[in-house]
């Protein structure tokens, strides 16, 4: 029987890993779908010891992606949790970070940030500063520095990892890398492995991987991105994943109103009582726009 099931650990392109009872198995689409994602379990056909073709995806339990005016970037699946790196240098974009946050309530995840490179003192007042709207819409913040305190970062995020099935994600620079190497023993060996077997030569950074951690816990690292498109996402899903709209949402005068320029606007009521920030008032209207170019 060449029929064997297992999970997607890593991506490149239209190459796949999967991890069926611990044998490494490459894997191909048939025909030309990539619809499939780190973190899928797939139904698996063996062509050989070592190489299998994907028949079928289980059901998702959620799906995290970022999307463009033509195409769609799937990033994981099954996550139950989102952690976004940022560091108190270099720079880090708040568009993404909020980006990032629209996503993981989309998809109904979960989501933390973690602030690297605390050990940086200077730069840490205005750097916590700059978090504190997350903090203060009920997103997590965990301060770590991965260089100068690695004990003190493995103590606070493993058991926030435990029985779980998280991702990381980030711009580059951020020290995920790093954190990475310290909650996974032997990340650089798995990296190493997995890139031989998609063949990716040189490029091990460019894909996605999953790393497990323990029986019941897994962890997924992404590549470092500058960019994160929402344009998947319709109007109603965008007013909802903003979490701070939801008191609000429903009290508008007009029942279809975007929340924009409208009259007798709940939102933009808030947005002026300094209840909604600007920053993320303007990421909403700017989402609203992408969302009425898409073209796939």
């Amino acid at each position: 029987m060449n029929q064997r099931t297992g999970t997607i650990i890593a991506a490149h392109g239209r190459h796949y890993l999967a991890d069926a009872d611990g044998v490494k198995l490459q894997c191909v689409t048939r025909g030309k779908k990539t619809n499939v994602a780190v973190g899928d379990s797939v139904k698996l056909t063996l062509t050989s010891p070592n190489q299998g073709v994907i028949d079928a995806i289980a059901e998702r339990k959620t799906l995290l992606y970022r999307s463009d005016q033509y195409k769609s970037k799937l990033l994981a699946a099954n996550v139950t949790q989102l952690f976004i790196v940022v560091a108190t240098e270099p720079g880090f974009a708040d568009d993404l970070i909020s980006r990032s946050l629209v996503a993981a309530d989309a998809a109904g995840i979960p989501a933390h940030i973690i602030l690297n490179k605390t050990d940086v003192v200077a730069a840490l007042p205005r750097t916590r500063a700059r978090l504190q709207p997350y903090a203060e819409l009920g997103y997590p913040i965990h301060e770590v520095s991965a260089r100068a305190h690695p004990e003190h970062a493995v103590a606070t995020l493993a058991p926030l990892l435990a029985g779980q099935s998280s991702i990381l994600i980030g711009q580059s620079g951020m020290g995920k890398s790093s954190l990475i190497n310290l909650l996974v023993p032997d990340a650089d060996i798995a990296v190493r492995e997995i890139s031989a077997a998609l063949d990716t030569g040189k490029h091990t950074t460019t894909f996605t991987r999953l790393y497990q951690l323990g029986q019941d816990a897994s962890i997924i690292d992404s590549p470092g991105f500058q960019e994160f498109g929402l344009y998947h996402l319709t109007e109603g899903m965008l007013e909802r994943s903003f979490r701070e709209f939801g008191p609000y949402l429903g009290g508008c005068k007009f029942y279809n109103c975007r929340h924009l320029i409208e009259p007798s606007c709940a939102v933009l009521a808030a947005v002026g009582a300094g209840k909604i920030t600007r920053m993320r008032h303007t990421l909403y209207g700017q989402l609203l726009h992408e969302s009425a170019q898409t073209l796939y």
